[in-house]
């Protein structure tokens, strides 16, 4: 760790280009070279980019992974997914403490180390896992921890430590069209530079392409609005910010199909008259930076990025990667395009939606990474092959990211309109009682649901698929999802901030044996405010995870249950036990009555 009066401060700005929307890509510098981002530095920021410091007090406060107290040589952060904790995360986690004599959420006492909880970072299928020093790793054990406690205690870099440490396999055991057919990386291009831009817009339509992110907005449709608005520039952005709970496909497109992605927005780019592509990475995947950095490169030695791409002059593109800090809320588009600009990543009141106004107030595509791959595969093959897959509404292939009481976790790719029991028999769930789709923010189904279909028209799905056994506990899968939503909350409106909070604390208070039926007509009360006042989809959904449980497995409630009535939170009779042992009264008048 180096300290922060000798950190290069201008030149970390100058690299950047001494620009106030390249902040949160400062500030990761910042950190990384200083090993934390203090007070003066934050002054000395302000005075080089000519902006106030309470501006980038704002951006460095937002993200979690940005902190102004040592977190020492080496950061350890734990994934607090359900499925983590499934596979024995806090006994692991108290494990290394233990090894390492330290408490968690406190630095060592020799400053070395600090290990702390943080949200899903998109291992669930090699669970559980953890973040070094922003770099992941997967399936964790007491011998692997053993041997990190070790490297530790040694004070070894992490760039000495064994790269099999870090080895995260892709898992893919169904392949599909985007995961197992081979891609010559320039066939798009070509085709799409022969066929023209109408011809190519028209064959997205024709595929009936819609985003796999979840909300399943026709492709074509968002790509000719944008084309037609009025803008100095037109951007394409890929949201490479999965952050749902559960969601891991992502990851593995960008691992070995990189291609496949980049291609897929050169091909954006080519129809709506973009010159500049950005790739929001979440930092959680800071692994893949370096590798998709040098097929970046490879890209642009081929012709296949920057100017007169494929010898076509005027047919300039090229991609930049940024590397999110740590907030689930830019995985929604225009709090992913306020973080691009550098500010806290709060979603923007729509209209004006990205692609009349988007990145730097202009035009803006922004799809996820696997709209991009089918976008490229779409460009390559036709709109007809595409369509040929999946059902009419839903068209194509879907990447399901499997986790949880399963044999065979992994990446499934899938033709839209398969059942649930497939993909569990398929996986190995032969005890499965729930599923989560889609994650937290999706929908919970039981065991008697297993016919329904994963596709627009039945189950949309961003792509997490957590299987749940009849050992679980579904209050406790429920609660771990108010935890997440009430932690990841950006805190932009009152319903969402307080409403996801009080689920919080009502699901803690039931978990404690304090709870009631009016409690639960409360959490019913907080998803009608939710569904209806919050600002984005964070808070609309928040309250699903307990209302679908509390519907669809009302006895892991009921016998949490210790009042129909009104119970209180706070035991007041129970706090006077120490004074009641301190005097040495037991009487029913040092009791206060129950009634």
């Amino acid at each position: 760790m180096i300290e922060p009066d000798v950190c290069d401060l201008p030149g970390i700005v100058e690299r950047w280009g001494k620009d106030p929307a390249n902040m949160v890509q400062i500030l990761r510098d910042v950190q990384e070279s200083c090993g934390t981002i203090p007070s003066d530095t934050l002054d000395q920021l302000a005075r080089l980019l000519g902006v106030p410091r309470v501006r980038i007090e704002a951006t460095a406060s937002f993200y979690h992974f940005f902190h102004a107290e040592s977190h020492g040589a080496y950061e350890i952060l734990f994934s607090d997914n359900i499925i983590d904790h499934m596979a024995g995360k806090e006994a692991l986690k108290a494990y290394l403490c233990e090894r390492l004599w330290l408490e968690p959420r406190k630095l060592s006492e020799d400053g070395l180390v600090y290990v702390d909880d943080t949200a899903d970072i998109g291992l669930a299928d090699q669970a559980p896992s953890m973040l070094v020093n922003g770099h992941a790793v997967p399936s964790l054990d007491q011998t692997r921890l053993d041997l990190v406690a070790e490297l530790i205690r040694a004070k070894k870099p992490l760039a000495d430590w064994p790269p099999m440490l870090f080895e995260i396999p892709d898992n893919i055991r169904l392949a599909g069209p985007l995961t197992g057919d081979p891609f010559a990386p320039g066939a798009a291009l070509q085709a799409t530079l022969a066929r023209g831009s109408d011809a190519t817009l028209a064959e997205l339509d024709a595929a009936n392409l819609r985003g796999r992110g979840g909300a399943g907005f026709k492709t074509a449709t968002k790509w000719a609005s944008c084309r037609k608005a009025e803008g100095e520039a037109h951007y394409v952005v890929c949201n490479a910010d999965e952050g749902e709970p559960g969601t891991f496909k992502d990851r593995v497109l960008l691992n070995s199909h990189a291609d496949l992605v980049f291609e897929g927005m050169t091909v954006c780019a080519r129809v709506i008259g973009a010159k500049q592509g950005l790739i929001y990475l979440r930092g959680e995947y800071k692994n893949l930076l370096e590798k998709l950095q040098s097929v970046l490169a490879r890209r642009r030695e081929k012709g296949l990025l920057g100017n007169s791409i494929l010898g076509e002059a005027g047919v300039d593109f090229d991609i930049e990667i940024h590397l999110g800090a740590g907030a689930y809320i830019c995985g929604e588009e225009s709090a992913l395009i306020e973080s691009l600009e550098g500010k806290p990543g709060k979603p923007r009141n729509r209209p004006p939606f990205p692609d009349r106004c988007g990145y730097r107030n202009q035009p803006t595509v922004v799809n996820n990474v696997e709209t991009f791959a089918c976008a490229a595969r779409i460009a390559e093959r036709g709109g007809a092959a595409f369509a040929a897959l999946g059902t009419p509404q839903s068209t194509g292939s879907k990447l399901i990211s499997v986790s949880g009481d399963c044999e065979r976790p992994g990446i499934y790719e899938v033709p839209f309109g398969v059942t649930v029991q497939q993909i569990l028999i398929d996986c190995g769930a032969e005890d499965a009682h729930a599923v989560q789709v889609s994650g937290p923010s999706g929908t919970c189904i039981s065991y008697r649901e297993f016919d329904r279909r994963i596709a627009f028209e039945d189950l949309p799905t961003a792509g997490a698929f957590m299987v749940f056994s009849r050992e679980r506990d579904m209050f406790e899968v429920a609660r771990n999802f108010t935890h997440f939503f009430a932690h990841e909350s950006c805190g932009f409106c009152t319903p969402c901030r307080v409403g996801t909070s009080l689920l919080r604390n009502t699901m803690d208070k039931l978990a404690a044996g304090k709870g009631s039926a009016y409690d639960m007509n409360e959490m019913k009360n907080i998803m009608h405010i939710l569904r209806g006042m919050a600002h984005c989809g964070l808070g609309h959904t928040a309250a699903n995870p307990v209302v679908q449980t509390m519907e669809k497995f009302p006895d892991a409630y009921e016998r949490r249950l210790k009042k129909l009535d009104f119970e209180p939170a706070f035991d007041l009779d129970g706090a006077l036990q120490t004074a009641r042992l301190i005097t040495g009264r037991d009487d029913e008048w040092a009791h206060l009555a129950n009634d």
